[in-house]
């Protein structure tokens, strides 16, 4: 068995950067070419990406764009985006222009027919995003939380349709402790929805542990200031993931 990698652009203001805790005021910058950087991954094995408009996330819209666009363009493989993706027109918008997935997150707290909807319509491009502070599902941005726990989540959309929930521990994103794997274990032994795993991912530890759980639900790892701090190869992390060292 085994998991898929996703290296992670999240554009802020036309760069590349990470933030800790989801925090816009935290923001460390690695780059100001989305596109080459997207590139950069290509050449390292990468055949997805996981792209994230930070400032979409928080206007309800795109705002990042341009960026988008430019990654879609020099990333030959499949591109999964999220960020402000809050109406059926936006889906249609990004998946035209060649987005392979697109991640919702709010609307699917806000307007759950939205992601059936979609799901039912495009199966297999709908990934739904449970992000979770202490337990609780953040929206907004993770500006704010919600009184859903990701379990609620999972069992909402258990029969909708939709290809995988991203489940991402906001008080590990963007600080290398370690990715929260039993907590993602847990939610994908409660739903049959595929999960992929995000936040804190510290090293190359973390890629074997949750390949280990293939079987179990887990099917891949969401990884960036790892990559850009230069704790975790990728070409390597690919290789452990796909079962070889």
């Amino acid at each position: 068995m085994s998991i898929i990698v996703f290296p992670a652009i999240d554009l802020k203001g036309g760069k590349v950067v990470r933030l800790a805790e989801g925090d816009m005021d935290r923001a460390t910058i690695y780059g100001d070419d989305p596109a080459a950087q997207a590139k950069a991954f290509a050449e390292a094995g990468a055949d997805h990406l996981h792209v994230v408009d930070l400032d979409g996330a928080f206007a309800g819209e795109s705002v990042n764009g341009h960026a988008v666009e430019g990654i879609v363009a020099a990333f030959p493989g499949k591109v999964q985006l999220g960020g402000g993706i809050r109406d059926r027109a936006a889906i249609d918008r990004w998946l035209a222009l060649g987005v392979s997935r697109v991640v919702i997150g709010t609307a699917a707290l806000e307007n759950p027919d939205l992601v059936r909807e979609a799901a039912k319509d495009l199966p297999g491009r709908i990934v739904v995003a449970v992000d979770a502070r202490d337990g609780f599902v953040a929206t907004k941005g993770w500006a704010e939380v919600s009184e859903l726990t990701a379990a609620d989540i999972a069992n909402r959309f258990a029969d909708a349709g939709v290809a995988s929930l991203l489940f991402t521990d906001v008080g590990r994103d963007g600080l290398l402790k370690g990715c929260n794997i039993r907590a993602t274990v847990a939610l994908a032994s409660k739903t049959c929805i595929p999960v992929i795993a995000s936040g804190g991912v510290a090293d190359i530890t973390d890629i074997a542990d949750l390949t280990r759980y293939a079987s179990e639900g887990i099917e891949g790892v969401i990884t960036g200031r790892a990559l850009y701090d230069g704790r975790l190869d990728l070409g390597r992390a690919i290789r452990v993931a796909k079962g070889s060292w």
